[in-house]
């Protein structure tokens, strides 16, 4: 295909596609769709080879956010039935990375939910990076603790934080109709801060909302712009007890599109597939690595993601090996341009689902392909006396 050959060899040379090309990707054919795998492949393989970065998200502080997120379990008025406590003392949350690190995290995600966090909250976090680090050499500590108030980015990298992450989520013309207790500026200026502070900056999306294929564009072309080191791509998970719990509109055809097309418009970025994978891709996860160079290892913040040995099985039975300590994630025009280390679910959570076309489906069609069985709420892990999935 034209299409497909000019995405490719622009991505070799990243530069951006057009929107048109991009919307063309969504709108491809089920028959064409590993046609659009193998040539968003050749990218991926082109700046990250044949490496998957595992990552692992460490729940702080879980539930009884103020914000209304419209996607997010923990958002205010919330009935979905989670794990709800406060802050993890320094050497719980310790603990509980150090699960992931031994099950090859190469990255540790710190979050917490809430509109943004207090001069308090940032010592408290600040000790948690110190003993994190002093337990773990060479690990990578991202923080995701909503929205930063001035100042706070600079002390988070003086504790030894690398990245920060604060998702757009959604495009700026439709994010009002899922948030309205702060704004898309909002998001869009504590990213600006994190990259001034020095900080790796992580930023991406959620898809399934009930967005227009224009919509997908917008937020990734905004994306791509904002210039994040790494992007997760997060799938709907449709929590029942939240305002989206009807919106089951992606297939795995659908989430294959919208992660070639997230390739595509950020060849040289680490994409990160995120919530919602094992809901939405579920038997066609092991195609996503060929999109895609990174991975939550394990649970979410308030979800139960697959068993950490499957998360390795998948990688090793595609052909990809787990990225190393030593390994620089970012190519190295991106590194040397002061990207750090490069790499949820936005101010609070890595979580997600995808839309079809460019409305959602009716109801009824949406009951069809609800998979409820495969929500799954966190019971394990930090907040909790059972051993972590990692």
């Amino acid at each position: 295909m034209d299409l497909l050959n000019t995405l490719v060899d622009k991505g070799l040379r990243r530069e951006l596609p057009t929107r048109e090309e991009a919307l063309a990707v969504l709108a491809t054919p089920d028959d064409e769709l590993l046609d659009v795998v193998a040539a968003a492949g050749k990218v991926r393989r082109q700046w990250f080879g044949r490496r998957v970065k595992l990552n692992y998200l460490v729940n702080l502080k879980s539930g009884l956010c103020p914000e209304d997120c419209s996607y997010c379990s923990q958002r205010l008025g919330s009935k979905a039935e989670i794990l709800k406590y406060t802050w993890l003392k320094p050497d719980e949350a310790s603990k509980a990375a150090a699960a992931g690190v031994a099950g090859g995290a190469k990255r540790v995600c710190l979050v917490a939910s809430g509109r943004g966090p207090t001069d308090r909250d940032v010592d408290r976090v600040s000790q948690t990076i110190e003993a994190i680090k002093e337990q773990n050499e060479g690990v990578e500590v991202c923080a995701c603790l909503g929205l930063l108030s001035d100042g706070q980015a600079d002390r988070l990298r003086s504790a030894g934080a690398d990245a920060y992450n604060h998702n757009l989520n959604t495009s700026e013309g439709t994010y009002g109709d899922i948030t309205t207790t702060h704004t898309y500026a909002d998001r869009v200026e504590t990213v600006h801060q994190a990259q001034a502070a020095g900080l790796s900056a992580c930023s991406g999306l959620i898809a399934g909302m009930g967005e227009s294929d224009s919509d997908l564009v917008d937020v990734v072309f905004a994306l791509r712009e904002l210039d994040p080191d790494s992007v997760p791509v997060n799938f709907l998970i449709p929590f029942e007890g939240t305002p989206l719990a009807k919106e089951w509109n992606l297939t795995p055809q659908r989430c294959l599109r919208i992660l070639a097309m997230v390739r595509f418009v950020c060849p040289d970025v680490e994409v990160r597939l995120a919530g919602g994978r094992e809901v939405h891709l579920r038997s066609m996860q092991p195609l996503a690595l060929h999109l895609v160079n990174s991975i939550f290892l394990g649970d979410y913040l308030t979800s139960e993601g697959q068993a950490g040995q499957t998360d390795l099985d998948m990688i090793a039975d595609a052909g990809f090996e787990v990225e190393g300590a030593g390994t620089t994630t970012l190519p190295g025009h991106r590194a040397d341009a002061g990207g750090g280390c490069g790499s949820h679910s936005g101010g609070c959570a890595p979580c997600g689902d995808g839309a079809e076309a460019e409305a959602a489906p009716t109801e009824a069609a949406a009951d069809r392909t609800a998979r409820t069985d495969l929500v799954a709420v966190r019971r394990r892990g930090a907040g909790t006396d059972l051993a972590p999935n990692a």
